[in-house]
């Protein structure tokens, strides 16, 4: 007979957070500096792959910041986000590593990163993270 869970030994390659190039982001400078503008990227091509199983995890990540003297350079941003593709990291976690990246990148005022993860066994997943810079910095 076999084991009443066929799945336990099943599992799918990954790679490790170690594998997400950030030396692929860069920024231009942005001209309106003191100027109160609020950027936003969406994208619909999120993927990254669950660490225990391998399965993957497909969602709408969109980037909200204020920036301060540079913006996101978008070509180096949408490479940046297909390094996630076969990454083995929790939702929770990918929001706030995304959000530590681009924060060390840019330095903005504020910023928000948002992931609206598609329904995998039945459960739809929604996660968040911000930062606003600290007053006097």
């Amino acid at each position: 007979m076999k084991s009443a869970d066929k799945y336990a030994e099943r599992r799918f390659d990954r790679s490790t957070e170690e594998d997400i190039d950030t030396r692929v982001l860069e920024t231009i400078p942005f001209e309106y500096a003191g100027s109160p503008t609020d950027v936003a990227y969406e994208t619909e091509e999120f993927t990254c792959v669950c660490p225990w199983t391998g399965l993957p995890d497909f969602g709408r990540v969109t980037i909200k910041y204020r920036p301060d003297r540079n913006l996101i350079e978008l070509k180096s941003l949408k490479y940046y986000l297909m390094s996630f593709r076969n990454v083995g990291i929790i939702q929770e976690h990918a929001v706030n590593r995304v959000l530590r990246d681009l924060v060390n990148l840019i330095d903005p005022l504020s910023m928000t990163v948002e992931a609206d993860y598609r329904e995998r066994g039945g459960i739809k997943g929604r996660a968040s993270a911000g930062y606003t810079r600290p007053l006097g910095d």
